[in-house]
């Protein structure tokens, strides 16, 4: 995405209730005038490619709203604001671009943090906006006030406060660093009178040349027919300009004593552990062009699947999926681990491997859950570049040894299969089956999660959408959702468990008001499997775990969407038959909820 601009029309006294001024962009009656803080706010996002805003409308938010709406920016309203949340991350997920969420002050606020802390667990760039109450009884009125400063600091990068004269740089502030390495949340603060002051002086100049979050899904892909990013608004004013959104490109810094290239080549055994900073960079090709030269095998978090091909001679498995003491054995039995952009935020098993390793991201080493000697750098496709340019020997494993240790992994995450029955693993696969080959599939949090995360096999960058740092239930559904409005030329499916489905269920009336075709798939047990499985391995009897039955056809029915239960694999496979179509139509086909009712005994041989 190249670095854009916007034209903000000149300033001017605006009081509410005031008509626009001519040749404004505002409609008579709209108190979002052009030069306004809101104005100001609503054109940078239109400038980085924002075309949805999700949130919760409030009384403190109005003036923004109007604004953005003005600017051609949808405004999603969420069922509530944490899902709101969870669709501004997919929808960064989907694209690469920032995502967006909004809420009003005290309990909007409060319901937005979950959503928010999850953004920046997960590396996502979200900028969550909420409003405050007017800054004349903010310091002494108490009515739905908190702090968010001091709420929002734990949960975001950073937390800012929206002041009409600064509010250019605290907006170029915010969106530098929402994507800065690492990437995450950053919460803005703004009170209910701060919209429609006029704005300070706005920062002029040519908008130079750059682009936006590396591997970020074309402009056009956001809203088809929508103006492209940095479109200018009617009037003449200053220039918007965003600051650059991009990684850093082509830098190698070396950390350590020694040559690491020469550690690296004197390797018999490697193995390349990618992470989501691969994907951020984009660096697929490059993993594979390392991978073939140097006969590497590559194993990848889950919230880099796509990142390298799963259908590559080389693709090793998802690390802490199912079947994940196979993935744990070959790292454990290399005798170098080349960690490419892998984030230990992602690590359910602790790691206990003795296997030295080479350290290469974007940020240094400075978790330290891992021991490296040697330190890469920078812009993760760059390095991967300067490793595979210094390569030299024979390729250290054969395809045919990959393919034997893929071969031990699926026989681990097929175990404990009941024949007759419909198991976790038939779901995800044929729901694979059944799912065109750009199909974006979301999943939430539990066993299905750790089940999909291995056999799903992801064939492109950022077609799998999880939350895998703060892997936060509910994320699934609104997470479809998200993806379906800012990808409408992909097919969406998600993957959800009945606890985190019942969590947000009634979202699917949002999809069903917006008419959007996604299928949502059920893994219903009636139960909270996975905190069960532990319970039964410390010896407890089930406690508060078990959840009653109900009827989700009927439910999806009363919400607008189409719904059907299903308890075999022919059943699944004909409840999935048109998914492709169906899923492209533009009109005319409702969402549809799968209740895939499973035996869950699959689930206690991966745990």
């Amino acid at each position: 995405m190249a670095q854009q601009s916007v034209s903000v029309p000149p300033q001017g006294p605006t009081t509410p209730g005031s008509t626009a001024a001519p040749g404004s962009t505002a409609a008579p009656g709209s108190t979002a005038a052009p030069g306004s803080t809101a104005a100001l706010l609503a054109g940078y996002l239109h400038a980085v490619g924002v075309r949805h805003i999700f949130g919760y409308p409030g009384e403190s938010v109005i003036d923004f709203m109007e604004a953005a709406r003005h600017q051609g920016i949808e405004v999603v309203s969420a069922v509530r604001e944490g899902t709101a949340a969870f669709m501004a991350q997919a929808a960064a997920m989907a694209t690469g671009r920032p995502g967006v969420c909004l809420s009003t002050l005290g309990p909007g606020s409060t319901a937005v943090l979950n959503g928010v802390a999850s953004a920046t667990l997960d590396r996502v760039p979200v900028l969550a906006v909420s409003g405050q109450i007017e800054s004349s009884r903010e310091q002494f009125f108490t009515h739905q006030v908190v702090d968010h400063g001091r709420m929002f600091a734990p949960a975001t990068k950073l937390a800012l406060r929206l002041e009409p004269a600064s509010a250019d740089t605290v907006i170029r502030k915010a969106l530098r660093t929402v994507v800065a390495e690492r990437p995450g949340a950053v919460h803005l603060t703004v009170t209910a009178d701060a919209w429609l002051l006029p704005a300070g002086p706005v920062s002029a100049g040519p908008a130079s040349a750059g682009s936006g979050p590396a591997g970020a899904a074309s402009p056009g892909a956001a809203s088809p027919g929508a103006a492209s990013p940095g479109a200018a608004s009617p009037g003449a004013g200053p220039i918007v300009v965003p600051p650059p959104l991009t990684a850093a490109t082509g830098s190698v810094d070396v950390y350590g004593d020694g040559d690491p290239l020469q550690v690296l080549r004197a390797a018999r055994r490697p193995v390349i552990l990618a992470g989501i900073a691969a994907l951020r960079c984009a660096a697929g090709p490059e993993l594979a062009g390392l991978a073939e030269r140097a006969g590497i095998p590559v194993v990848v978090s889950p919230m880099a699947k796509g990142t390298f091909p799963e259908d590559h001679p080389y693709f090793a498995g998802v690390l802490d999926m199912a079947g994940h003491r196979v993935v744990w054995d070959l790292l454990a039995g290399a005798d170098l681990i080349l960690t490419a952009g892998f984030d230990p935020v992602e690590l359910i098993s602790p790691w206990y491997v003795s296997t030295p390793v080479v350290h290469l991201d974007t940020t240094p080493n400075t978790d330290q859950v891992y021991a490296s000697a040697h330190e890469l750098v920078g812009h993760v496709g760059a390095l991967l570049r300067w490793v595979t340019a210094q390569w030299s020997g024979q390729p250290r494993w054969t395809e045919a040894e990959v393919a034997a240790h893929r071969a031990r992994l699926r026989a681990a995450w097929l175990a404990g299969r009941t024949e007759g029955k419909l198991n976790p693993s038939d779901v995800v696969l044929i729901a694979r089956q059944a799912a065109p080959p750009d199909t974006i599939v979301t999943t939430d949090v539990g066993s299905h999660k750790i089940m999909a995360g291995q056999v799903w096999q992801a064939r492109e960058p950022r077609s799998v959408l999880m939350s895998n740092g703060l892997s936060a239930m509910g994320f699934g559904v609104p997470a479809a959702i998200g993806a379906k409005l800012t990808r409408p030329d992909r097919p969406v499916m998600a993957l959800v468990g009945d606890g985190g489905f019942a969590m947000t269920a009634t979202e699917m009336r949002i999809a069903a008001a917006l008419d959007l075709p996604i299928t949502v798939v059920v893994f219903t047990d009636n139960s909270l499997n996975r905190i069960e499985l532990r319970q039964q391995q410390m010896g407890y009897p089930p406690t508060a775990t078990r959840m009653g039955g109900s009827d989700l056809a009927a439910l999806a029915e009363a919400m607008g969407c189409d719904g059907v239960r299903v308890d075999t694999a022919p059943a699944l496979e004909k409840a999935l038959a048109d998914f492709g179509p169906r899923s492209q139509a533009s009109s005319g086909s409702r969402p549809l909820v799968i209740e895939a009712r499973i035996d869950p005994s699959q689930y206690e041989a991966q745990f």
